[in-house]
């Protein structure tokens, strides 16, 4: 078997219309992972609804909804093979920016491409969608300066776009000598997969060379075991199969674990028996890892998609309620105390109350504005009580922060995404 590349999750994220999508489009099109002939399909659809050059934004918006209003609405998921890397990308919505979809627990943004239109330079959303990357722990990042066919491929205006960028990215606390720009055209290709003879003056990496050049992401592999369950099987002749992807720690064959909070919330004991991936049986299993096993002592009815498993020495926290810092990304009016939507966090999914809102805070440096405000609207940044319906499994960013995130999602739409900074214990 052929050794598995490093994966990286990779998100573009950007001011609307500044060309997140167009830029995947073409990086996934010129690098061969969309076809001739997918493409070509695109390109029809795009003159018929009179959208002529947003075929490859079509390559990653495929809803019609998306293609008629030429908008992102909602995460995309692409695989794409780079010399080093097999990457997830997600491009995520510009105007509704949800910038981990944590979700389905699938994916944790390792990197990512803040994309600002060299036309435009840093808009409100720029500022907002560099919090909300440091809000939720990505590290590494990279500028894209887009649209350089329209100023004509000046470097004078590159170099005024990164100045402003510059600063903005040292107030969000990332270090402006780590953080790389490239000048491209999305649109016409230059800088995306390959070199553009328009810019000679610029010798870096290409976003594609870029993708390779990120720092493959820590494995968590020293702190507690955590692997949320995504679905339980019952296989006939081998029993009870749960399946999930390990957050953090090691699991090993023989191993004694605890699933919490479990059917009756006590917490189900059991011993890994066997584990597989890619059908094939491993002994261990790391961070990042999609696996199946088998459990000696746990029945059908003790645990559920939503629980989460962790070494029986070192058992996943219950909270019965918790601090969070937040960001809302979405909400179509204000958002009061007593709210309750539903949270997504990591494969569970339950209904929180808002009990306090305790802070808001400034978007763009995280310096509290105001406290106790009565309400909080779409930008709004702020540190609030939640009050799960039931106990919930959830750690502090401080001390397991792959455990600490969440999105709060209401009628089918994302309204915020925010992270645990504090906890009260199940007693």
């Amino acid at each position: 078997m052929a050794k598995e590349k490093p994966h990286l999750n990779v998100i573009f994220v950007g001011h609307v219309d500044h060309g997140k999508s167009t830029t995947v489009g073409r990086l996934m099109y010129d690098s061969g992972n969309v076809d001739e002939q997918a493409m070509r399909k695109l390109k029809e659809k795009a003159k018929e609804l009179g959208k002529a050059g947003f075929e490859f934004a079509f390559v990653m918006d495929n809803l019609k909804e998306e293609q008629e209003r030429g908008v992102t609405i909602d995460l995309s998921y692409k695989r794409y093979m780079g010399q080093k890397y097999e990457a997830t990308i997600i491009d995520a919505p510009g105007h509704k920016d949800f910038v981990k979809n944590m979700i389905t627990g699938s994916s944790q943004a390792d990197v990512a491409f803040l994309v600002v239109a060299a036309t435009d330079g840093v808009q409100p959303q720029t500022r907002e969608h560099l919090w909300l990357l440091k809000t939720l722990g990505v590290t590494q990042l990279c500028i894209l300066v887009n649209k350089m066919d329209a100023v004509k491929y000046n470097e004078a205006k590159f170099k005024e776009v990164k100045e402003g960028v510059t600063k903005l990215i040292q107030t969000a606390g990332y270090k402006p000598e780590k953080v790389p720009f490239i000048p491209a055209s999305a649109f016409e290709g230059d800088n995306v997969f390959k070199k553009s003879e328009n810019m000679p003056w610029y010798t870096g990496p290409t976003v594609n060379e870029q993708i390779d050049l990120f720092d493959e992401p820590e494995k968590p592999v020293d702190l507690p075991l955590r692997l949320p369950i995504q679905d339980v099987y019952n296989i006939s002749g081998i029993g009870l199969v749960p399946v999930g992807r390990v957050e953090t720690g090691k699991m090993k064959v023989g191993q004694k674990i605890v699933f919490v909070p479990g059917r009756e919330g006590k917490g189900v004991p059991g011993e890994v028996k066997s584990i597989e991936m890619h059908h094939e049986q491993i002994q261990e299993a790391i961070p990042g890892d999609n696996v199946g096993f088998n459990v000696r002592g746990v029945g059908k009815k003790d645990i559920a998609r939503g629980d989460v498993l962790g070494d029986a020495a070192n058992p996943p926290v219950v909270a019965t309620e918790f601090t969070a810092r937040i960001m809302i990304l979405n909400h179509p009016t204000v958002l009061t105390q007593g709210y309750t939507p539903v949270f997504h966090i990591h494969t569970s999914q339950v209904a929180c109350q808002f009990s306090e809102l305790k802070q808001q805070l400034d978007p763009a440096t995280g310096a509290v504005i105001k406290e106790k405000p009565d309400t909080l609207k779409t930008g709004d940044a702020a540190v609030v009580q939640i009050k799960p319906t039931k106990p919930v499994v959830i750690e502090k960013f401080s001390e397991i922060p792959q455990m600490s995130k969440f999105a709060i999602r209401d009628a089918g739409a994302t309204v915020a995404a925010g992270m645990c900074i504090e906890l009260v214990k199940k007693a």
